[in-house]
């Protein structure tokens, strides 16, 4: 293993929202930045921004890359938050596709130059302050650089850099995009959260700013980031008065604009191996549904209607309320650890197909500050079972004693929540998908006995005996003559 060298030059290319954050950041940790941008207002935004925190010195604008390189030590350190580039190590900090990611580390492996992909969480805000990163790629090079990210990630409640060796190859862009599918799982819960609160429970926005700061402080979803910035949108006013959250119209464009492409290939690598991984899905499902408002409008309009709420939800007395409360605490957590599950089995998956040596306890180090899906019970929990079975032969979360505690505990609460939405039509995506999942991920008596028999009368799709031992997915060794051809 190569020793940590002392980085104290780096060239920052793309200097957006993100680049220009993750530039004044390392600036402010005493490392010069080079930057270089295809827009020259860019470049000048983060000028103007170091010139305000009187970083000015550890900032430096050129162009053209001949001239960014000759301002460069040895190694040559660029980060790029563009979706391509090259150097003598770069670090790709964009959510780019891992498959590209082993593409580049292929070809330019030959030439010496050391290519990391590594996904940065937290959002613009932690780009700037100090974000979780996640880096995969060879161990030399991820020896030289970790020293230096280490200084600006962020730091979780022990004052842990939220940052390690996710594993070698595409890993680390590949376990970024798993935490953005388990991000969309996440945000999907608690939003249908707020809307049976706000919509259904006719709950003003700062009593359910209230509920999500209570449910922040203690519990399964203390420290809950999500769970957090909710408490906060809840009760955000702006300068006329009024909820900002209540004019945000009911849309999420960013798997079809182009912008975002995690959630997408999220979902199609949890097709890809075969992983049933409904939370993360039917969140995905919602997004794309509520992007096109027009559409809908269009359907709402043939229908000469819709199927919105019925009726509210209400109680006797206040005792009740809070109980229903309780529940929808527990139904939350419940589909944000079946989030976590589905997506940590995928990056299992996928880390055995590929032969990453992906260490899971640093997975979960990586995620326990500066990211959005930041849980501080659940990355408790995960903590003190993968220091155990990080490497273990099977890292299946279903199969954890703990894990299934939690999700058993949860359950009728889950159900009860799933029932009531149901009764008054609230949209309910993710929590509906995750009691599904927990109702058949473990159940021997699945309805797809009959399905089985219906393949084989008409396809010859052979079966297997009840009589026989549980199996692997493997075609089965009998077929009736159901008809005669």
């Amino acid at each position: 293993m190569a020793n940590g060298v002392n980085i104290d030059k780096i060239a920052m290319v793309g200097c957006g929202s993100m680049g220009g954050g993750m530039a004044l950041l390392f600036a402010e940790h005493g490392i010069t930045v080079s930057l270089e941008d295809p827009s020259d207002e860019n470049v000048n935004r983060v000028l103007e921004a170091g010139k305000k925190d009187g970083l000015q010195d550890k900032l430096q604008k050129h162009q053209g890359y001949e001239e960014l390189c000759k301002s460069l030590g040895s190694p040559k350190v660029f980060i790029f938050s563009l979706p391509h580039g090259n150097g003598d190590i770069i670090l790709d900090a964009s959510n780019e596709n891992w498959e590209n990611t082993q593409r580049r580390q292929g070809k330019l492996v030959a030439q010496g130059v050391y290519y990391i992909g590594m996904g940065v969480s937290g959002g613009y805000q932690a780009a700037r302050r100090g974000p979780s990163m996640c880096p995969g790629g060879q161990d030399i090079a991820l020896d030289m650089v970790l020293p230096m990210l280490k200084k600006v990630a962020a730091k979780d409640g022990r004052g842990r850099p939220c940052v390690a060796k996710a594993g070698v190859g595409g890993a680390g862009h590949y376990v970024k995009m798993i935490h953005n599918g388990i991000e969309h799982g996440m945000m999907s819960a608690i939003a249908e959260a707020w809307q049976i609160m706000e919509k259904c429970m006719d709950m003003k926005e700062d009593a359910v700013g209230d509920v999500f700061a209570k449910w922040n402080a203690e519990g399964e979803l203390r420290g809950t980031f999500l769970i957090d910035i909710g408490h906060q949108i809840c009760q955000t006013i702006d300068k006329e008065g009024r909820h900002v959250i209540d004019y945000v119209q009911d849309k999420v464009v960013q798997d079809v604009d182009g912008s975002e492409g995690t959630g997408i290939w999220s979902n199609q690598e949890a097709i890809r191996l075969h992983i049933p991984a409904p939370s993360l899905t039917s969140a995905h499902y919602i997004r794309l549904v509520s992007a096109n408002r027009a559409s809908r409008q269009h359907v709402q309009n043939t229908l000469h209607g819709d199927f919105s709420r019925e009726g509210k939800i209400t109680f006797e007395n206040d005792t009740d309320k809070q109980q229903f409360l309780e529940d929808l605490r527990q139904a939350v957590y419940c589909a944000c650890l079946a989030s976590y599950v589905q997506g940590m089995i995928i990056i299992d998956k996928a880390d055995r197909e590929n032969i990453w040596d992906i260490d899971f306890e640093n997975v979960i180090q990586i995620w326990r500050g500066g990211c959005i899906i930041q849980a501080d019970y659940i990355g408790d929990m995960l903590e003190d079972i993968l220091k155990n079975n990080g490497k273990a032969e099977s890292r299946n979360l279903l199969y954890e004693s703990r894990v299934a505690e939690d999700l058993k505990k949860t359950f009728p609460a889950l159900k009860r929540i799933v029932s009531k939405g149901v009764e008054v039509n609230a949209v309910i995506p993710t929590m509906s998908a995750t009691l599904e999942y927990l109702k058949y991920a473990g159940n021997l008596d699945l309805p797809t006995q009959f399905y089985e028999a219906e393949l084989d009368y008409f396809g010859k799709h052979m079966f297997d005996l009840k009589s026989e031992p549980a199996g692997k997915p493997v075609t089965g060794k009998h077929h009736y003559e159901w008809k005669p051809a």
